[in-house]
């Protein structure tokens, strides 16, 4: 499905979320950087563009972008990011300890084991090391909520599908955001599997939230 999508992919993120992923991901970045990581692992990285907006943000780290696509993978490469690899994030090809910082924008939710998965990144981090997660959510005002829900479920799939022809992808992807635990859930969930001072931080009234944790 996503290497079917990949071609107009970034194109279909920057319309249908009207912009606001630009901030989302430059403030991935700006917390990411606050981190002072040297060597840093995104996974899910699709097209590259928050492991892009990193290597913008911190020349000097070792960035590498991870992901299952080949397809996407050769559009991030095309669009400067250094480092990439062909990688499942559910069985990292990484010895434990070897990042000081993993980031997964948009992917974990993708994911079919989301405790494996976690447990995975916890694995490769090094003591001290950091997650965050960028995804999707729903915002927690009623009203907003149901305004989001009719968006989610009634215009992305017909705008989505003009903009890739693949409405099937654009359906899956308003499912895939109503099933996934956010917030306090999202929050218990990275605590249950080892990560400390776990945290949210909702953006654009809760349509995203940046979700952070750390292996003590």
């Amino acid at each position: 499905m996503f290497g079917s999508i990949a071609g107009r992919y970034d194109l279909a993120n920057h319309v249908l979320s009207c912009g606001a992923d630009f901030y989302w991901r430059k403030r991935a970045a700006d917390i990411v950087a606050g981190w002072h990581p040297h060597s840093i692992v995104d996974l899910a990285t699709g097209t590259g563009d928050l492991a892009l907006t990193m290597q913008r943000k911190m020349p000097n780290a070792e960035i590498l972008g991870a992901d299952f696509s080949d397809k996407m993978l050769a559009i991030a490469k095309r669009k400067g990011l250094r480092r990439v690899m062909t990688a499942d994030a559910m069985k990292l090809p990484f010895a434990d300890g070897s990042f000081d910082c993993v980031t997964i924008a948009f992917g974990l939710r993708n994911l079919s084991n989301w405790n494996l998965a976690l447990g995975e990144m916890r694995r490769v981090l090094k003591a001290g090391g950091h997650l965050l997660i960028l995804e999707f959510s729903l915002p927690s005002l009623p009203m907003l909520r149901a305004g989001y829900r009719f968006y989610l479920h009634r215009c992305l799939p017909v705008v989505g599908s003009f903009l890739t022809k693949q409405k099937s992808a654009y359906n899956y992807l308003g499912d895939s955001i109503e099933q996934f635990p956010s917030g306090e859930t999202m929050v218990r969930l990275m605590e249950s599997t080892g990560f400390s001072n776990a945290a949210a931080e909702p953006l654009t009234a809760g349509i995203a939230t940046i979700y952070t944790g750390e292996k003590l």
